[in-house]
């Protein structure tokens, strides 16, 4: 493989030398702290009914903000225990196996979906066709036809749609976009997103179904398979089944942020190039655990998504990689500096980059809880921070480095039509098969 890099090595090991975590601007900690201002109800009877779809850790945890502003209506888990536990918190709830019924729920007004990966555009469908919004955890799709398929529906219908890529709500990765589109590091180059590795085991047994749990439905669209607990709760990111490792997990986010610095949120790269750094254990998790991507954007920006040698699928820990010593983030590099943003911490290589006084202008209260932001705007009729055409586009770049790991052949990319020019093979895997009776007819 032959990476798109542009020369700049010298120039960043003299950048690296005086590398410094500069202090925010004053007004940037303040507004950090500050609460965007929701709009509220105009009586108690008008607060939203909220329907969660997956009571496991993500979606209890969004519910428990989405709770603060509206009532916990309906909630919904095929598997029992889960659902159990979010019952005896939200005891006045109405529960329920099949989401079909959740989303059809007369006291519903929005939909959380909180579900494994492979599930969220069915789920999300069902809750648009029955004129709920709806608030999706990321990563958005499973594959790049099911973001179309969601912007097209989420267009005609007239909803709103916020992905969980929280990021975008928070003030820090904000004002580091805007000092990158501003010039502050001079003419972007390069961009580094580094991402935890993923999970390297197996061979793992089969074992009886838990009881209460419903193991086909669970499965979905995916091919039927025996029950492993590995392949269930928790785990299920790590297989090409359900999802894309940690490229669709914490790449979902990151490369998010590439593509708002690039100024490129409806548009993506045009050439992928991809390597597995360390492939499966047969019989265990199917995702590489690391790997590296290449990506060339049609601007001249070239970008390389990496994962970082981590223990701890947190992406706590910083690794080794070919970049350097890069913790899980994202890098800026410029013809005159770099910007590094992460959570909880925004650094460049010269301190008064991050100094703009300029900036307060353009700066108002817009920081706020993701899950407010999407409520604000369920009643403004306002696009979230992360809508839909976002949330598509910023997965498309991982699937698009997930489908060049399979292959592992350079591609073209069309941005503009979302194909392979004269590529039937890359084509084939921008859908998946649908094992019935899982399949978009599930939630006509």
């Amino acid at each position: 493989m032959h990476p798109f890099h542009v020369p700049r090595r010298a120039f960043l090991r003299r950048c690296a030398v005086i590398s410094a975590s500069a202090a925010l601007p004053a007004w940037v900690a303040k507004a950090a702290g500050e609460t965007v201002k929701v709009t509220k109800p105009t009586s108690p009877n008008s607060r939203l009914g909220i329907g969660l779809v997956g009571c496991g850790g993500m979606g209890m945890y969004d519910l428990s903000d989405a709770a603060k502003l509206g009532e916990v209506a309906a909630l919904c888990d095929v598997d029992a225990s889960h659902l159990a536990a979010a019952a005896q918190k939200y005891p006045g709830a109405a529960q329920f196996h099949d989401f079909r019924q959740l989303v059809r729920h007369p006291g519903v007004d929005i939909v959380i979906n909180g579900t494994p990966d492979h599930w969220h555009t069915l789920i999300n469908l069902a809750a648009l066709r029955a004129g709920k919004d709806v608030y999706s955890e990321k990563p958005l799709t499973l594959t790049i036809d099911e973001g179309k398929r969601l912007v097209k529906e989420v267009t005609q219908r007239n909803r709103i749609l916020q992905t969980g890529s929280q990021q975008r709500s928070d003030l820090r990765f904000q004002y580091a976009i805007w000092l990158v589109r501003q010039g502050r590091i001079g003419r972007l180059q390069h961009i580094v997103s580094s991402l935890p590795s993923g999970r390297q085991g197996g061979p793992f047994g089969v074992k009886p179904v838990p009881d209460g749990f419903d193991w086909d439905f669970w499965q979905g669209q995916t091919a039927s398979q025996a029950y492993v607990p590995e392949r269930g709760h928790g785990n299920f990111r790590y297989w090409w089944d359900y999802s894309e490792g940690t490229l669709t997990d914490w790449g979902a986010h990151h490369n998010d942020v590439v593509l708002w610095g690039l100024g490129l949120d409806h548009s993506g790269p045009v050439a992928i190039e991809a390597k597995s750094l360390k492939d499966p254990i047969p019989g265990g998790f199917s995702f590489p655990s690391l790997y590296r991507v290449e990506y060339r954007y049609g601007i001249g920006v070239t970008h390389t998504c990496q994962t970082v040698e981590s223990e701890d699928p947190s992406g706590t820990t910083v690794g080794k990689t070919p970049e350097g010593q890069l913790p899980n983030g994202v890098r800026f590099e410029g013809s005159e500096g770099w910007l590094f943003i992460s959570r909880g911490k925004l650094e460049a290589s010269h301190p008064e980059i991050l100094q703009d006084p300029a900036a307060k202008a353009d700066f108002g209260p817009a920081h706020a809880n993701h899950v407010a932001n999407f409520v604000d705007c369920v009643r403004t009729r306002k696009k979230p921070n992360a809508h839909v055409e976002i949330g598509h586009r910023a997965v498309s770049v991982c699937h698009l480095g997930a489908i060049a790991l399979r292959l592992g052949r350079p591609l073209k990319w069309d941005p503009d039509h979302e194909t392979f020019p004269g590529d039937a093979e890359a084509t084939r895997y921008l859908a998946r098969a649908q094992r019935a009776p899982y399949n978009y007819n599930f939630v006509a």
